[in-house]
């Protein structure tokens, strides 16, 4: 299959997005399908408003029309509802080349936070970008029936993996992270994430927990204030590969404070290095989780997390738990079978279209 992947979020950006895509993009190509990517590091880009370390490109219109024409894709992916993202389905609908989208972001929600104006505002305009597509793609069930809810459809899943040769149980531990341990005796709480408002760190770091060692992973741009606001915390900044696996390996729980994650991925990969997982009962991880913390499908015999509305109430229930039935959970989680989704949402997308697949 000959296809394009129009998206705003990529490299260098380090979050949940790109990892996705870079991943998944890496085996369609394994699997020879011809995968052309089309990103803000072919244009000329002017950082995002409130979010310096985001760069949107410039007026992408006719750019990304002359790269699609050039490229004469079967099928294009639209992974983003920014400027590349709108001058990629503009480009679809006029050259009648069918595409999937797929909702990675509340961007409702996050441009409220920003805004102040309500998140109903915005979704018109979600159902608008993705009213045309064949196909959007979602990580979750839950999120899948709110969108449906919402009018936007027809959705079809595609999940989420990790890298297990990377993050597992077995392997050193974060020396920073290790040394709290002959400083202080109580239990190490971590948080990897993205530094930014919508992601609703402080409802982890204003908790009151005696004796606890509160650790965030991360870049993003409320990160110098955080740091300012909470000098007891220490703020490692942003690690990937192993010394990501490392950082996840020497927590006793890994604390997920976000309300508006459509999935989480590091929820799974902390699962995957045995850490037990504590977070809000909300859309994301209560999809990795469910209800009881043992699977949304109730596969474990024990609970691999705790999710309840007082978050401290979670993180205590979270800190009982063994660390083996986290592990077990993370390890369902396989970017080969998150991929044959993606495959699959694809091919029923050309097959209605009625181009079938590029030889």
């Amino acid at each position: 299959m000959n296809l394009a992947i129009a998206t705003d979020a990529w490299l260098p950006q380090v979050n949940g997005v790109v990892r996705s895509l870079s991943t998944t993009i890496g085996l369609l190509r394994a699997r020879s399908h011809a995968v052309e990517v089309i990103a803000p590091d072919r244009f000329l880009t002017m950082p995002m408003p409130g979010y310096a370390s985001i760069r949107l490109a410039m007026a992408p219109r006719f750019g990304v029309r002359r790269m699609l024409d050039s490229m004469r894709p079967d099928l294009v992916h639209i992974a983003t509802e920014g400027p590349i993202g709108w001058a990629a389905r503009g480009w679809c609908l006029s050259r009648g080349v069918p595409f999937t989208s797929a909702f990675h972001t509340r961007f409702p929600e996050y441009a409220a936070v920003r805004t102040g104006i309500s998140a109903d505002r915005f979704w018109p305009i979600m159902r608008r970008f993705h009213a045309p597509s064949s196909a959007v793609l979602v990580s979750t069930r839950s999120l899948a029936d709110e969108l449906a809810q919402r009018g936007i459809g027809p959705t079809m899943p595609w999940s989420r993996g990790i890298d297990d040769s990377q993050f597992r149980p077995e392997g050193p531990r974060h020396p920073q992270m290790s040394a709290l341990r002959q400083t202080r005796s109580g239990p190490v709480l971590l948080n990897v994430g993205r530094m930014a408002a919508e992601k609703n760190l402080e409802a982890f770091l204003d908790l009151s927990i005696p004796g606890a060692n509160k650790v965030v992973v991360g870049d993003g741009p409320a990160l110098a204030a955080l740091r300012r606001k909470y000098p007891d915390v220490l703020f490692l900044g942003s690690l990937s590969g192993e010394a990501l696996a490392s950082a996840y390996r020497a927590a006793d729980c890994f604390v997920f404070p976000s309300r508006t994650d459509t999935f989480g991925l590091v929820v799974i990969e902390a699962l995957a290095c045995g850490v037990p997982v504590a977070g809000f009962p909300v859309s994301g991880p209560i999809d990795i989780l469910g209800p009881d913390g043992r699977g949304v499908e109730q596969v474990l015999p024990q609970p691999a997390g705790v999710l309840h509305e007082d978050l401290a109430h979670a993180i205590d229930g979270a800190l009982a738990l063994e660390r083996g039935a986290a592990a077990s959970l993370g390890s369902r989680y396989s970017w080969d079978r998150a991929t044959d989704q993606f495959e699959a949402a694809i091919s029923l997308a050309l097959q209605g279209s009625g181009r079938g697949l590029a030889a």
